[in-house]
Protein backbone atom coordinates (compact mmCIF):
# COMPACT_ATOMS: atom_id res chain seq x y z
CA UNK A 1 0.00 0.00 0.00
CA UNK A 2 1.12 3.58 -0.22
CA UNK A 3 0.78 5.89 2.74
CA UNK A 4 -2.84 7.56 2.91
CA UNK A 5 -4.67 9.88 5.05
CA UNK A 6 -7.82 8.49 6.53
CA UNK A 7 -10.91 10.56 8.67
CA UNK A 8 -14.03 8.79 10.46
CA UNK A 9 -17.24 10.35 11.22
CA UNK A 10 -19.07 10.28 14.48
CA UNK A 11 -22.43 12.02 13.13
CA UNK A 12 -25.87 11.72 14.97
CA UNK A 13 -27.94 10.59 11.88
CA UNK A 14 -32.02 10.96 12.27
CA UNK A 15 -34.29 8.02 10.97
CA UNK A 16 -35.77 9.64 7.62
CA UNK A 17 -34.04 12.94 7.25
CA UNK A 18 -32.16 12.24 4.43
CA UNK A 19 -32.19 16.16 3.15
CA UNK A 20 -30.73 17.03 6.42
CA UNK A 21 -28.02 14.22 7.12
CA UNK A 22 -27.01 14.86 3.45
CA UNK A 23 -26.55 18.56 4.33
CA UNK A 24 -24.26 17.78 7.62
CA UNK A 25 -22.69 15.14 5.59
CA UNK A 26 -21.38 17.50 3.12
CA UNK A 27 -19.83 19.78 5.89
CA UNK A 28 -18.15 16.90 7.07
CA UNK A 29 -16.65 16.55 3.93
CA UNK A 30 -15.70 20.24 3.47
CA UNK A 31 -13.51 20.13 6.71
CA UNK A 32 -11.71 16.76 5.50
CA UNK A 33 -10.79 17.91 2.49
CA UNK A 34 -9.01 20.78 4.77
CA UNK A 35 -7.27 18.33 6.43
CA UNK A 36 -5.68 16.74 3.55
CA UNK A 37 -7.87 13.39 3.77
CA UNK A 38 -7.94 10.75 1.13
CA UNK A 39 -10.82 8.71 2.40
CA UNK A 40 -13.31 9.59 4.74
CA UNK A 41 -15.97 7.02 6.21
CA UNK A 42 -19.65 7.83 7.78
CA UNK A 43 -21.36 5.83 9.91
CA UNK A 44 -23.47 2.92 9.28
CA UNK A 45 -27.06 4.15 7.37
CA UNK A 46 -25.79 7.69 8.29
CA UNK A 47 -28.46 9.00 5.40
CA UNK A 48 -31.13 7.21 5.93
CA UNK A 49 -30.67 6.71 9.47
CA UNK A 50 -30.77 3.34 10.60
CA UNK A 51 -34.13 1.42 11.23
CA UNK A 52 -34.82 -2.31 12.14
CA UNK A 53 -38.62 -1.52 11.55
CA UNK A 54 -40.68 -1.35 8.25
CA UNK A 55 -40.48 2.36 8.54
CA UNK A 56 -37.49 2.07 6.49
CA UNK A 57 -38.67 0.50 3.60
CA UNK A 58 -40.39 3.73 2.36
CA UNK A 59 -36.84 5.58 2.66
CA UNK A 60 -35.06 2.96 0.94
CA UNK A 61 -33.41 3.94 -2.42
CA UNK A 62 -31.83 1.82 -5.63
CA UNK A 63 -28.21 2.77 -6.75
CA UNK A 64 -27.52 4.07 -8.73
CA UNK A 65 -30.51 7.10 -7.33
CA UNK A 66 -30.63 10.61 -5.68
CA UNK A 67 -28.45 9.92 -2.51
CA UNK A 68 -26.02 8.14 -4.64
CA UNK A 69 -25.84 11.14 -7.28
CA UNK A 70 -25.34 13.41 -3.88
CA UNK A 71 -22.52 11.92 -2.28
CA UNK A 72 -20.80 11.31 -5.65
CA UNK A 73 -21.32 15.27 -6.10
CA UNK A 74 -19.79 15.72 -2.68
CA UNK A 75 -16.92 13.50 -3.42
CA UNK A 76 -16.14 15.02 -7.24
CA UNK A 77 -16.38 18.45 -5.44
CA UNK A 78 -13.75 18.30 -3.49
CA UNK A 79 -11.99 15.23 -5.07
CA UNK A 80 -12.06 13.01 -1.90
CA UNK A 81 -13.40 9.38 -1.60
CA UNK A 82 -16.77 9.04 0.44
CA UNK A 83 -17.70 5.95 2.47
CA UNK A 84 -21.41 6.07 3.47
CA UNK A 85 -24.40 4.34 4.63
CA UNK A 86 -27.84 4.14 3.59
CA UNK A 87 -30.35 1.66 2.96
CA UNK A 88 -30.54 0.38 -0.17
CA UNK A 89 -33.57 -0.70 -2.42
CA UNK A 90 -33.53 -3.18 -5.08
CA UNK A 91 -35.57 -3.68 -8.56
CA UNK A 92 -37.18 -6.63 -6.49
CA UNK A 93 -38.05 -4.82 -3.73
CA UNK A 94 -35.21 -6.41 -1.29
CA UNK A 95 -34.06 -3.85 1.59
CA UNK A 96 -30.16 -3.84 2.58
CA UNK A 97 -28.02 -2.02 4.85
CA UNK A 98 -25.35 -0.61 2.01
CA UNK A 99 -22.03 1.20 2.38
CA UNK A 100 -21.25 2.90 -1.25
CA UNK A 101 -17.51 4.62 -2.05
CA UNK A 102 -18.00 7.37 -4.41
CA UNK A 103 -14.88 9.24 -5.45
CA UNK A 104 -14.29 11.56 -7.95
CA UNK A 105 -14.25 9.16 -10.88
CA UNK A 106 -17.50 7.87 -9.45
CA UNK A 107 -19.11 5.34 -7.49
CA UNK A 108 -16.83 2.65 -6.98
CA UNK A 109 -19.46 0.15 -5.68
CA UNK A 110 -21.31 -1.05 -2.87
CA UNK A 111 -20.83 -3.35 0.22
CA UNK A 112 -24.34 -4.68 0.96
CA UNK A 113 -24.16 -5.92 4.72
CA UNK A 114 -23.69 -10.02 5.04
CA UNK A 115 -24.35 -10.88 8.59
CA UNK A 116 -27.76 -9.54 9.63
CA UNK A 117 -28.45 -9.27 13.24
CA UNK A 118 -31.51 -11.20 14.43
CA UNK A 119 -33.72 -8.24 15.38
CA UNK A 120 -33.23 -6.82 11.32
CA UNK A 121 -33.73 -10.30 9.49
CA UNK A 122 -37.60 -9.23 8.95
CA UNK A 123 -36.22 -5.84 7.16
CA UNK A 124 -33.02 -6.68 5.31
CA UNK A 125 -31.82 -9.15 2.96
CA UNK A 126 -27.97 -10.14 3.38
CA UNK A 127 -25.54 -9.40 1.26
CA UNK A 128 -23.73 -12.70 -0.76
CA UNK A 129 -20.23 -10.77 -2.05
CA UNK A 130 -17.11 -9.60 -0.22
CA UNK A 131 -15.96 -6.62 -2.82
CA UNK A 132 -12.82 -4.76 -2.13
CA UNK A 133 -11.57 -1.50 -3.18
CA UNK A 134 -8.95 0.43 -4.49
CA UNK A 135 -8.02 3.87 -4.08
CA UNK A 136 -4.44 5.39 -4.43
CA UNK A 137 -2.71 1.98 -3.96
CA UNK A 138 -4.56 1.26 -0.90
CA UNK A 139 -6.75 -1.34 -1.00
CA UNK A 140 -9.80 -1.12 1.05
CA UNK A 141 -12.83 -3.11 2.81
CA UNK A 142 -16.34 -2.07 4.48
CA UNK A 143 -17.48 -4.40 7.21
CA UNK A 144 -21.00 -3.14 9.10
CA UNK A 145 -21.78 -3.64 12.47
CA UNK A 146 -23.03 -7.05 12.94
CA UNK A 147 -20.23 -8.07 10.46
CA UNK A 148 -17.18 -7.46 12.55
CA UNK A 149 -18.59 -10.21 14.74
CA UNK A 150 -17.63 -12.84 12.46
CA UNK A 151 -13.75 -13.33 12.25
CA UNK A 152 -13.79 -15.57 8.78
CA UNK A 153 -14.79 -12.34 7.06
CA UNK A 154 -11.82 -10.45 8.22
CA UNK A 155 -9.39 -13.36 6.89
CA UNK A 156 -11.20 -13.47 4.12
CA UNK A 157 -10.20 -10.01 3.09
CA UNK A 158 -7.09 -10.22 4.14
CA UNK A 159 -6.59 -13.35 1.87
CA UNK A 160 -7.67 -11.54 -0.88
CA UNK A 161 -5.23 -8.59 0.11
CA UNK A 162 -7.01 -5.92 1.93
CA UNK A 163 -5.19 -3.31 3.56
CA UNK A 164 -7.54 -1.85 5.89
CA UNK A 165 -10.94 -2.50 6.80
CA UNK A 166 -13.57 0.09 7.57
CA UNK A 167 -16.25 -0.37 10.00
CA UNK A 168 -19.15 1.61 10.21
CA UNK A 169 -21.50 1.07 12.93
CA UNK A 170 -24.98 1.99 14.08
CA UNK A 171 -25.09 0.25 17.31
CA UNK A 172 -27.15 1.73 19.94
CA UNK A 173 -27.53 1.32 23.84
CA UNK A 174 -24.93 2.20 26.56
CA UNK A 175 -22.18 4.65 27.47
CA UNK A 176 -19.35 5.53 24.81
CA UNK A 177 -17.15 4.10 27.84
CA UNK A 178 -19.13 0.88 27.25
CA UNK A 179 -19.23 0.47 23.97
CA UNK A 180 -15.65 1.32 23.44
CA UNK A 181 -14.79 -1.68 25.56
CA UNK A 182 -16.73 -3.94 23.73
CA UNK A 183 -15.42 -2.78 20.91
CA UNK A 184 -11.74 -3.17 22.26
CA UNK A 185 -12.90 -7.35 22.95
CA UNK A 186 -12.77 -7.77 19.09
CA UNK A 187 -12.07 -4.95 16.74
CA UNK A 188 -7.80 -5.34 18.03
CA UNK A 189 -7.87 -9.02 17.04
CA UNK A 190 -9.48 -8.44 13.62
CA UNK A 191 -6.32 -6.29 13.27
CA UNK A 192 -3.72 -8.25 14.45
CA UNK A 193 -4.60 -11.63 13.54
CA UNK A 194 -4.58 -10.59 9.87
CA UNK A 195 -2.46 -7.86 10.23
CA UNK A 196 -4.44 -4.60 8.97
CA UNK A 197 -5.87 -1.62 9.81
CA UNK A 198 -9.17 -0.96 11.28
CA UNK A 199 -11.32 1.95 11.58
CA UNK A 200 -14.36 1.94 13.35
CA UNK A 201 -17.06 4.73 13.53
CA UNK A 202 -20.71 5.02 15.28
CA UNK A 203 -23.95 6.84 14.94
CA UNK A 204 -24.53 9.32 18.30
CA UNK A 205 -27.39 10.70 19.92
CA UNK A 206 -31.32 10.11 19.63
CA UNK A 207 -32.34 8.87 15.78
CA UNK A 208 -35.78 10.19 16.36
CA UNK A 209 -36.74 6.30 16.08
CA UNK A 210 -36.82 5.19 19.70
CA UNK A 211 -33.17 4.38 19.99
CA UNK A 212 -29.76 5.99 21.75
CA UNK A 213 -25.92 5.37 20.04
CA UNK A 214 -23.22 5.86 21.95
CA UNK A 215 -20.91 7.99 19.88
CA UNK A 216 -17.23 6.71 19.18
CA UNK A 217 -14.36 6.42 16.85
CA UNK A 218 -10.87 3.90 16.57
CA UNK A 219 -8.50 3.68 14.14
CA UNK A 220 -6.16 0.27 14.72
CA UNK A 221 -3.22 -0.37 13.14
CA UNK A 222 -1.69 -3.98 11.69
CA UNK A 223 -0.65 -4.63 15.66
CA UNK A 224 -4.22 -4.11 17.04
CA UNK A 225 -2.60 -0.68 18.71
CA UNK A 226 -4.93 2.27 18.81
CA UNK A 227 -3.69 5.00 16.33
CA UNK A 228 -6.59 7.08 17.02
CA UNK A 229 -10.08 7.40 19.36
CA UNK A 230 -12.62 9.42 20.46
CA UNK A 231 -15.24 8.23 22.83
CA UNK A 232 -16.70 11.56 23.66
CA UNK A 233 -20.28 10.71 22.76
CA UNK A 234 -20.01 14.09 20.79
CA UNK A 235 -20.12 14.41 16.75
CA UNK A 236 -16.35 15.11 15.79
CA UNK A 237 -13.97 13.20 13.11
CA UNK A 238 -10.75 11.68 13.73
CA UNK A 239 -7.98 11.68 11.13
CA UNK A 240 -4.94 8.98 10.79
CA UNK A 241 -2.27 8.63 8.70
CA UNK A 242 -1.80 5.12 7.68
CA UNK A 243 1.51 4.07 7.38
CA UNK A 244 2.77 1.86 4.92
CA UNK A 245 5.97 1.09 6.80
CA UNK A 246 3.66 0.15 9.93
CA UNK A 247 1.45 -2.38 7.45
CA UNK A 248 5.25 -3.54 6.37
CA UNK A 249 6.81 -3.96 10.35
CA UNK A 250 4.17 -6.51 10.55
CA UNK A 251 3.79 -8.89 6.99
CA UNK A 252 7.44 -8.83 6.95
CA UNK A 253 7.74 -10.08 10.29
CA UNK A 254 8.45 -13.69 10.39
CA UNK A 255 7.16 -14.25 13.81
CA UNK A 256 4.56 -11.59 14.06
CA UNK A 257 2.53 -11.88 10.18
CA UNK A 258 0.28 -15.02 11.14
CA UNK A 259 -1.88 -15.05 7.74
CA UNK A 260 0.73 -16.79 5.52
CA UNK A 261 1.06 -19.83 8.16
CA UNK A 262 -2.56 -20.92 8.07
CA UNK A 263 -3.27 -24.16 8.00
CA UNK A 264 -6.69 -24.41 5.80
CA UNK A 265 -5.91 -27.77 4.59
CA UNK A 266 -7.36 -28.53 8.41
CA UNK A 267 -9.96 -26.61 9.14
Amino acid sequence: MKDIRIAAVILNCPVGRIADNLDRMAGWVEVAKKQGVDVLCFPEMNITGYSSRANIKKMAETVPGKISQSVLEMAQAHDIAILAGLAEADLTGRVFASHLLATAEGVAGIYRKVHIAPPEKQIFTAGDAIPLFEIKGFTLGIQLCYDVHFPELSTRMAIDGVDAIFMPHASPRGTPTEKFDSWMRHLPARAFDNGLFVIACNQTGNNRNELNFPGLAVVLDPAGRILKKDISGKENMIVADLKAGDLEEIRGHRMRYFLPNRRPDLY
